[in-house]
């Protein structure tokens, strides 16, 4: 069988195959160590042929976004790593728009705006991708994904469905099955490609005003100045999870440069230079002294990927 190289030359040449590729730039928390192989493909033929590729030669794969909500270990991640950063467009018709899973939500949210859909407003400071924000619900504010969603398309990555003369899911709202920081696409292992999203008709400043509003709450409230992954703990039932860390005098807490932020008790951020192994040391601290003192066990909202 070829090699990655061998198989994919227009990508290598091109500067969008790379092999020991530091993680940490494409990581919001700036920690992560190298990737094997990192393949930005810019169109669904190259996607489906990367999978195919990884799937016969028996290789691990895994599809990276945006990187806002992801711990990524020192030692990097082995395998074929799909970065979607190049699967990139953004239509209009009429008051639905369509995105690719590589559209970062600051582009959608500020588009929308632009053509006077309104319903996105929520979403105008989260700092991740389409295909992440739907895979795993994103929310903020009293809104979340599930509530502007009207369709998507997906792959399975097997053999059989990329083969098949039509290999695209089509999955309608329901079937997303969205709950609190999860849905369909995660139970299923499903890839995200792309989603229609169905907004409602307002003045394009009236909705940049309410965006606005958002933002600042969002700078002054969060730690939005220092790389982290955003929320580090689920929201435990009937607590708040930022509360019970800083009733433990947990605020500001430091383990090397990770530490418990100053301005929100449910981040942790880098202070520059801190590792993946700090970071996990520090969440198992948290979690374990809050454990103590309430008898809450704080579930992770970051997913820890990457050889450990």
């Amino acid at each position: 069988m070829k090699t990655l190289k061998q198989a994919f030359p227009e990508m290598y040449e091109s500067g969008r195959l790379l092999f020991d590729e530091p993680l940490a730039p494409y990581s919001s928390f700036q920690i992560g160590g190298p990737a094997d192989a990192l393949a930005k493909p810019k169109s669904q033929r190259e996607l489906i042929d990367l999978l195919l590729w990884a799937l016969n030669s028996n290789t691990p794969w895994f599809i990276l976004g945006k990187g806002t909500n992801l711990l990524i270990s020192d030692k990097g991640m082995r395998g074929l790593i799909i970065g979607m950063e190049n699967y990139h467009k953004l239509t209009r018709d009429e008051n639905f728009i369509s995105a690719f899973a590589g559209v970062t939500l600051k582009e959608l949210c500020d588009f929308a705006q632009e053509q006077g859909l309104a319903g996105l407003e929520f979403a105008c400071g989260i700092p991740g991708s389409v295909g992440g924000a739907v895979f795993m619900n994103a929310g903020a504010y009293g809104g979340e994904i599930k509530d502007v969603l009207y369709c998507s398309k997906c792959l399975k990555p097997e053999i059989d469905s990329l083969t098949s003369s039509n290999p695209i899911i089509h999955f309608r709202k329901e079937q997303h099955e969205f709950r609190y920081r999860n849905s369909a696409l995660q139970s299923l292992g499903l890839i995200h490609l792309s989603s229609v999203f169905e907004l409602k008709y307002d003045e394009p400043e009236a909705i940049l005003m309410r965006m606005q509003d958002l933002h600042d709450q969002r700078n002054d409230k969060q730690p939005m100045d220092m790389p982290s992954a955003g929320s580090t703990f689920k929201r435990p039932e009937g607590y708040f999870a930022g509360k019970l860390v800083d009733d433990c005098g947990l605020r500001g807490y430091r383990i090397g440069d990770a530490a418990v932020s100053d301005k929100h008790c449910g981040f942790i951020v880098n202070h520059g230079n801190a590792t993946a192994a700090e970071v996990l040391e520090l969440i198992r601290y948290v979690q374990n002294t809050v454990k103590e003192r309430y008898g809450v066990m704080l579930e992770t909202e970051i997913r820890i990927v990457g050889e450990m």
